[in-house]
Protein backbone atom coordinates (compact mmCIF):
# COMPACT_ATOMS: atom_id res chain seq x y z
CA UNK A 1 0.00 0.00 0.00
CA UNK A 2 1.17 3.50 -0.88
CA UNK A 3 1.77 5.83 2.06
CA UNK A 4 1.87 9.65 1.80
CA UNK A 5 4.83 11.28 3.41
CA UNK A 6 4.18 12.60 6.89
CA UNK A 7 4.21 16.17 5.64
CA UNK A 8 1.57 15.48 2.94
CA UNK A 9 -1.22 16.75 5.13
CA UNK A 10 0.60 20.03 5.42
CA UNK A 11 0.96 20.21 1.62
CA UNK A 12 -2.74 19.45 1.17
CA UNK A 13 -3.63 22.18 3.63
CA UNK A 14 -1.47 24.65 1.74
CA UNK A 15 -3.05 23.62 -1.57
CA UNK A 16 -6.53 24.04 -0.14
CA UNK A 17 -5.62 27.46 1.16
CA UNK A 18 -4.27 28.46 -2.26
CA UNK A 19 -7.40 27.24 -3.97
CA UNK A 20 -9.55 29.05 -1.47
CA UNK A 21 -7.59 32.21 -2.25
CA UNK A 22 -7.35 32.00 -6.04
CA UNK A 23 -10.71 30.47 -7.03
CA UNK A 24 -12.80 33.50 -5.95
CA UNK A 25 -10.28 35.73 -7.72
CA UNK A 26 -10.59 33.71 -10.92
CA UNK A 27 -14.37 33.75 -10.63
CA UNK A 28 -14.42 37.51 -10.14
CA UNK A 29 -12.07 37.95 -13.09
CA UNK A 30 -14.38 35.82 -15.26
CA UNK A 31 -17.36 37.96 -14.31
CA UNK A 32 -15.37 41.12 -15.05
CA UNK A 33 -14.37 39.79 -18.49
CA UNK A 34 -17.98 38.93 -19.30
CA UNK A 35 -19.11 42.39 -18.22
CA UNK A 36 -16.41 43.99 -20.36
CA UNK A 37 -17.53 41.91 -23.35
CA UNK A 38 -21.14 43.02 -22.79
CA UNK A 39 -20.02 46.64 -22.48
CA UNK A 40 -18.13 46.49 -25.77
CA UNK A 41 -21.06 44.82 -27.48
CA UNK A 42 -23.41 47.54 -26.23
CA UNK A 43 -21.00 50.22 -27.45
CA UNK A 44 -20.90 48.54 -30.87
CA UNK A 45 -24.70 48.40 -31.03
CA UNK A 46 -24.95 52.05 -29.99
CA UNK A 47 -22.38 53.02 -32.60
CA UNK A 48 -24.28 51.09 -35.25
CA UNK A 49 -27.53 52.79 -34.23
CA UNK A 50 -25.81 56.17 -34.36
CA UNK A 51 -24.51 55.41 -37.84
CA UNK A 52 -28.00 54.44 -38.93
CA UNK A 53 -29.48 57.69 -37.67
CA UNK A 54 -26.75 59.56 -39.51
CA UNK A 55 -28.14 58.31 -42.84
CA UNK A 56 -31.04 60.69 -42.42
CA UNK A 57 -34.78 60.98 -41.88
CA UNK A 58 -37.50 59.85 -44.26
CA UNK A 59 -41.16 60.72 -43.75
CA UNK A 60 -43.78 58.10 -44.58
CA UNK A 61 -47.25 59.59 -44.86
CA UNK A 62 -50.20 57.18 -44.75
CA UNK A 63 -53.02 58.92 -46.55
CA UNK A 64 -56.52 59.49 -45.11
CA UNK A 65 -57.53 58.13 -41.68
CA UNK A 66 -60.29 58.61 -39.16
CA UNK A 67 -63.50 59.79 -40.77
CA UNK A 68 -61.75 60.03 -44.11
CA UNK A 69 -61.78 56.47 -45.42
CA UNK A 70 -60.49 57.26 -48.88
CA UNK A 71 -61.47 54.88 -51.68
CA UNK A 72 -63.46 51.74 -50.89
CA UNK A 73 -63.12 48.80 -53.25
CA UNK A 74 -65.97 46.71 -54.60
CA UNK A 75 -64.84 43.90 -52.31
CA UNK A 76 -64.87 46.16 -49.26
CA UNK A 77 -61.17 47.00 -48.97
CA UNK A 78 -60.76 50.42 -47.35
CA UNK A 79 -58.00 52.69 -48.55
CA UNK A 80 -57.13 54.28 -45.20
CA UNK A 81 -56.49 50.83 -43.68
CA UNK A 82 -54.36 49.64 -46.60
CA UNK A 83 -52.35 52.87 -46.56
CA UNK A 84 -51.43 52.26 -42.94
CA UNK A 85 -50.47 48.64 -43.60
CA UNK A 86 -48.25 49.54 -46.55
CA UNK A 87 -46.75 52.50 -44.69
CA UNK A 88 -45.76 50.44 -41.66
CA UNK A 89 -44.21 47.76 -43.85
CA UNK A 90 -42.27 50.43 -45.73
CA UNK A 91 -41.04 51.84 -42.42
CA UNK A 92 -39.68 48.42 -41.44
CA UNK A 93 -37.76 48.05 -44.71
CA UNK A 94 -36.35 51.58 -44.50
CA UNK A 95 -35.23 51.12 -40.91
CA UNK A 96 -33.44 47.94 -41.93
CA UNK A 97 -31.56 50.08 -44.46
CA UNK A 98 -30.50 52.40 -41.66
CA UNK A 99 -32.91 55.31 -42.10
CA UNK A 100 -34.89 56.96 -39.35
CA UNK A 101 -38.56 57.00 -40.31
CA UNK A 102 -41.13 59.53 -39.17
CA UNK A 103 -44.77 58.56 -39.71
CA UNK A 104 -47.40 61.27 -40.06
CA UNK A 105 -49.88 58.84 -38.52
CA UNK A 106 -49.57 55.37 -36.97
CA UNK A 107 -53.20 54.68 -36.08
CA UNK A 108 -56.60 54.94 -37.73
CA UNK A 109 -56.88 58.61 -36.87
CA UNK A 110 -56.96 61.70 -39.01
CA UNK A 111 -54.83 64.68 -38.08
CA UNK A 112 -57.76 66.96 -37.31
CA UNK A 113 -59.78 68.16 -34.35
CA UNK A 114 -63.29 66.77 -34.10
CA UNK A 115 -64.71 70.27 -33.87
CA UNK A 116 -62.71 71.61 -36.84
CA UNK A 117 -64.91 73.28 -39.47
CA UNK A 118 -62.74 71.95 -42.31
CA UNK A 119 -61.25 68.67 -41.13
CA UNK A 120 -59.61 67.83 -44.47
CA UNK A 121 -57.77 71.16 -44.66
CA UNK A 122 -56.59 70.89 -41.07
CA UNK A 123 -55.49 67.30 -41.63
CA UNK A 124 -53.40 68.19 -44.66
CA UNK A 125 -51.86 71.23 -42.98
CA UNK A 126 -50.81 69.17 -39.97
CA UNK A 127 -49.26 66.52 -42.20
CA UNK A 128 -47.21 69.22 -43.88
CA UNK A 129 -46.28 70.66 -40.47
CA UNK A 130 -44.97 67.28 -39.35
CA UNK A 131 -42.96 66.93 -42.54
CA UNK A 132 -41.47 70.38 -42.06
CA UNK A 133 -40.60 69.61 -38.44
CA UNK A 134 -38.86 66.36 -39.43
CA UNK A 135 -36.79 68.09 -42.17
CA UNK A 136 -36.51 64.79 -44.07
CA UNK A 137 -34.38 63.70 -46.98
CA UNK A 138 -37.66 62.96 -48.76
CA UNK A 139 -41.33 62.19 -48.19
CA UNK A 140 -43.38 59.28 -49.52
CA UNK A 141 -47.15 59.44 -49.22
CA UNK A 142 -48.93 56.07 -49.53
CA UNK A 143 -52.34 55.83 -51.23
CA UNK A 144 -54.59 53.52 -53.24
CA UNK A 145 -55.95 54.68 -56.57
CA UNK A 146 -59.39 54.73 -58.19
CA UNK A 147 -60.66 55.22 -61.75
CA UNK A 148 -64.07 54.86 -63.47
CA UNK A 149 -62.73 52.14 -65.78
CA UNK A 150 -62.18 48.94 -63.73
CA UNK A 151 -59.73 47.69 -66.36
CA UNK A 152 -57.18 50.32 -65.33
CA UNK A 153 -54.62 48.68 -63.05
CA UNK A 154 -51.18 48.91 -61.53
CA UNK A 155 -49.15 51.11 -59.18
CA UNK A 156 -48.35 54.68 -60.18
CA UNK A 157 -46.14 57.36 -58.66
CA UNK A 158 -46.92 61.09 -58.77
CA UNK A 159 -44.56 64.03 -58.26
CA UNK A 160 -44.89 67.82 -58.28
CA UNK A 161 -44.45 69.01 -61.84
CA UNK A 162 -41.67 71.54 -61.18
CA UNK A 163 -39.63 69.29 -58.89
CA UNK A 164 -36.72 67.68 -60.73
CA UNK A 165 -35.72 65.71 -57.64
CA UNK A 166 -39.31 64.64 -57.13
CA UNK A 167 -39.36 63.37 -60.70
CA UNK A 168 -36.14 61.38 -60.17
CA UNK A 169 -37.49 59.88 -56.95
CA UNK A 170 -40.79 59.00 -58.63
CA UNK A 171 -39.00 57.37 -61.56
CA UNK A 172 -36.83 55.27 -59.29
CA UNK A 173 -39.78 53.99 -57.25
CA UNK A 174 -41.92 53.40 -60.33
CA UNK A 175 -39.22 51.26 -61.94
CA UNK A 176 -38.90 49.06 -58.87
CA UNK A 177 -42.67 48.68 -58.56
CA UNK A 178 -43.02 47.72 -62.21
CA UNK A 179 -40.23 45.16 -61.86
CA UNK A 180 -41.56 43.63 -58.65
CA UNK A 181 -45.32 43.59 -59.31
CA UNK A 182 -45.35 41.78 -62.63
CA UNK A 183 -48.95 40.57 -62.28
CA UNK A 184 -50.23 44.15 -62.71
CA UNK A 185 -49.91 46.61 -65.56
CA UNK A 186 -46.65 48.53 -65.77
CA UNK A 187 -47.39 52.22 -65.46
CA UNK A 188 -45.39 55.43 -65.80
CA UNK A 189 -44.80 58.33 -63.45
CA UNK A 190 -47.08 61.31 -63.69
CA UNK A 191 -46.59 65.00 -62.88
CA UNK A 192 -49.16 66.87 -60.82
CA UNK A 193 -49.62 70.55 -59.97
CA UNK A 194 -52.54 70.39 -57.53
CA UNK A 195 -51.83 67.87 -54.78
CA UNK A 196 -51.38 69.93 -51.61
CA UNK A 197 -48.85 67.59 -50.03
CA UNK A 198 -46.60 67.65 -53.09
CA UNK A 199 -46.68 71.43 -53.28
CA UNK A 200 -46.09 72.09 -49.60
CA UNK A 201 -43.67 69.35 -48.55
CA UNK A 202 -40.10 70.22 -47.69
CA UNK A 203 -37.66 68.35 -49.94
CA UNK A 204 -38.54 65.80 -52.66
CA UNK A 205 -41.97 64.26 -52.19
CA UNK A 206 -44.00 61.70 -54.11
CA UNK A 207 -47.38 60.06 -53.83
CA UNK A 208 -47.30 56.31 -54.39
CA UNK A 209 -50.62 54.86 -55.50
CA UNK A 210 -50.04 51.15 -54.80
CA UNK A 211 -52.83 50.02 -57.09
CA UNK A 212 -56.43 50.63 -58.11
CA UNK A 213 -59.14 49.64 -55.65
CA UNK A 214 -61.56 50.28 -58.51
CA UNK A 215 -60.03 47.23 -60.23
CA UNK A 216 -61.27 43.89 -58.83
CA UNK A 217 -57.98 42.27 -59.88
CA UNK A 218 -55.89 44.92 -58.15
CA UNK A 219 -58.07 44.90 -55.03
CA UNK A 220 -57.60 41.13 -54.68
CA UNK A 221 -53.83 41.67 -54.78
CA UNK A 222 -53.70 44.75 -52.59
CA UNK A 223 -55.21 42.96 -49.59
CA UNK A 224 -52.69 40.09 -49.74
CA UNK A 225 -49.85 40.35 -47.26
CA UNK A 226 -47.35 38.78 -49.63
CA UNK A 227 -48.18 41.42 -52.24
CA UNK A 228 -48.00 44.18 -49.64
CA UNK A 229 -44.52 43.02 -48.64
CA UNK A 230 -43.31 42.99 -52.24
CA UNK A 231 -44.74 46.43 -52.91
CA UNK A 232 -43.29 47.97 -49.74
CA UNK A 233 -39.89 46.41 -50.42
CA UNK A 234 -39.96 47.73 -54.01
CA UNK A 235 -40.76 51.25 -52.78
CA UNK A 236 -37.88 50.97 -50.34
CA UNK A 237 -35.49 49.86 -53.10
CA UNK A 238 -36.56 52.79 -55.23
CA UNK A 239 -35.86 55.20 -52.38
CA UNK A 240 -32.46 53.67 -51.66
CA UNK A 241 -31.53 53.78 -55.35
CA UNK A 242 -32.54 57.42 -55.56
CA UNK A 243 -30.58 58.39 -52.46
CA UNK A 244 -27.52 56.52 -53.71
CA UNK A 245 -27.63 58.53 -56.93
CA UNK A 246 -28.19 55.44 -59.05
CA UNK A 247 -31.74 56.19 -60.08
CA UNK A 248 -32.46 56.31 -63.78
CA UNK A 249 -35.01 58.56 -65.43
CA UNK A 250 -37.98 56.84 -67.08
CA UNK A 251 -40.78 58.24 -69.18
CA UNK A 252 -43.65 60.25 -67.78
CA UNK A 253 -47.22 59.50 -68.72
CA UNK A 254 -49.47 62.13 -70.12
Amino acid sequence: MFHFPKHSSLIMSILLLLLAYFLPSLFIRKIAEERETDRRQNETEQTTESQREFRGVIVVDCGHGGRDSGTIGAGGAIEKDLNLLYGKKLRTFLEEEGYQVVMTRETDQGLYDEDASDKKAQDMQRRCDRIKEAAPLLTVSIHQNSYPDPAVRGPQVFYYETSQEGQKLAASIQKELNDALTETNSREIKANDSYYLLKQSQGPAVIVECGFLSSPQDEALLVREEYQDRAAEAICRGIVEYLSGKAETIRESG
